[in-house]
């Protein structure tokens, strides 16, 4: 496992009525903040790679759909540098990844239908100067092939 990644396991509650599923709680280990909460989809066979952030963490899920996560450890004093993990994230098999600063991470979506992903993050996107750095998601030095 990366080191700093951290996994947590999904109970999905349902009922007469629907389902109910918590993500995140103030009181679990893997909490440290709140900055802000958004959604996100792709569509079926979409990439959205990679990226990644030097202060924020964040933390995935995926409500609807399929998604594969792919996370790469570009950090030079990592004992996991070099490392890849790969997540396949669904209501079948429903949890939270959260990812440290410094790693790379995208998703591609597996189903047949729209992937929705919820991010926790831990500091608020600002516009005027992100806390994020792309690069292409097939143009790079990361030994990922996201065509599988």
């Amino acid at each position: 496992m990366i080191q700093g990644v951290k996994i947590k396991k999904l109970k999905i509650i349902p009922d007469d009525r629907g389902r109910l599923m918590e993500i995140l709680r103030n009181d679990d280990d893997m909490f440290i903040k709140f900055g802000q909460v958004y959604m996100t989809t792709a569509k079926p066979g979409v990439v959205k790679a990679w990226h990644w952030h030097s202060k924020q963490f964040d933390s995935f899920t995926c409500v609807s759909g399929k998604m594969r996560l792919a996370l790469y450890d570009a950090r030079e004093d990592s004992p996991t540098k070099a490392s890849i993990e790969e997540f396949e994230i669904s209501l079948a098999n429903p949890m939270v990844v959260q990812i440290p600063p410094g790693v790379y991470h995208g998703f591609k979506c597996i189903s047949e239908e729209e992937a929705i992903v919820i991010n926790n993050v831990t500091i608020p996107y600002n516009h005027s100067d992100p806390d994020e750095m792309r690069i292409d998601e097939y143009d790079n030095d990361i030994d990922y092939d996201w065509r599988k």
